[in-house]
């Protein structure tokens, strides 16, 4: 399929056409080819003007805590109440093959057959904070394609995964009622992005849940006093971070969870925070975008090229240090 025909399909094709021409565009848009690069530039700037309508759901949490549990019980009720949700989750990568065995869709086996969902799992490739390279592209032939519901769910691997944060409307983690002691709810990194800390699997254990709940409310309400200034609790025109309990496994919490969502939509609307928060995340994709070509079109540089080689043997080898040898290599780009 065409880039012309790829964008007829998703904006305009019936249901079996639409999902092959996102499957195929974000394929495109992952694809490291040079060529494929700019038939997805492309494509992706004739979708742009149909983007941006959706809500942006990030979901992050450790191994085990329950996520795609969670976004399954959750798809399947938006579903049933007219939304049509997309889920891109990020699956680890084999750091010796590559390749990852995309598990989520297997574990959503209900919302994966649900005709208003659409599941794309995709390789993390070694991308660092629990999100795919192209993941932001995805979501915008996703919300192209008439998703009012874009669901991240992250790789899960921990502390340092808040790349879902600059790509979201809001961010939410899933926490275990026992995962350790105190210090754990207030870990900085990932519970200070937090817009929603949900406790999942609270059924095993209620009182732990409950001492969880009260750890992370008062951690979170001790990073917000040191934050920005206008957060103030008693400002009620901001979203002040929450904490609540689920099982999602059983589909309680659920319904509260989704008016939590809701109601950050409108004060984030309505204060303008949504807005200026999405001009915030374009304009670090750009960087972040102009960072790795500029990384790559420096690897691929005919001097750096020659040189690299020897340079490199005499840092293995101890007789140049590594810095100054990075300060030649740059040199030898600019001067070419």
């Amino acid at each position: 399929m065409t880039p012309e025909q790829l964008q007829e399909g998703i904006l305009h094709g019936n249901a079996a056409v639409q999902r092959r021409a996102m499957a195929k565009a974000i394929t495109l848009l992952e694809s490291t080819r040079s060529d494929h690069r700019t038939l997805a530039d492309g494509l992706l700037t004739a979708l742009l003007p149909y983007t941006g309508k959706a809500l942006r759901l990030g979901i992050s949490g450790v191994p085990g805590v329950g996520k795609s549990t969670f976004i399954e019980t959750l798809g399947m009720q938006l579903t049933a109440q007219g939304h049509r949700v997309a889920v891109l989750a990020i699956d680890p990568s084999s750091t010796v093959s590559g390749g990852s065995i995309l598990g989520d869709k297997t574990r959503m086996e209900h919302l994966s057959v649900n005709p208003n969902a659409y599941i794309r799992p995709s390789p993390s490739s070694g991308t660092l904070g629990g999100v795919a390279e192209k993941t932001r592209e995805a979501m915008l032939v996703c919300e192209a394609a008439g998703y009012d519901v874009v669901i991240v769910e992250t790789v899960g691997v921990g502390q340092s995964e808040i790349a879902v944060h600059g790509m979201t409307d809001m961010y939410c983690v899933l926490q275990l009622p026992n995962a350790g002691d105190d210090l754990q709810a207030i870990k900085k990194g990932v519970m200070e992005r937090a817009d929603l800390v949900v406790i999942n699997k609270a059924d095993i254990d209620p009182h732990a849940a409950t001492r969880a709940e009260a750890q992370i409310t008062s951690s979170l309400r001790l990073l917000g006093m040191h934050g920005n200034p206008d957060n103030a609790s008693h400002n009620e025109q901001l979203w002040q971070p929450k904490v609540l309990q689920m099982s999602a496994l059983k589909g309680e919490g659920v319904e509260r969870f989704w008016q939590m969502v809701q109601r950050f939509q409108m004060l984030q609307t309505r204060n303008g925070r949504l807005k200026q928060r999405r001009e915030q995340q374009s304009l670090a994709w750009m960087w972040e975008r102009i960072d790795a070509g500029l990384k790559q079109a420096f690897k691929q540089h005919p001097k750096v090229q020659a040189l690299l080689p020897d340079i490199q043997a005499d840092v293995v080898a101890g007789r140049l240090p590594a810095s100054t040898a990075a300060r030649q290599l740059l040199n030898a780009q600019m001067d070419g």
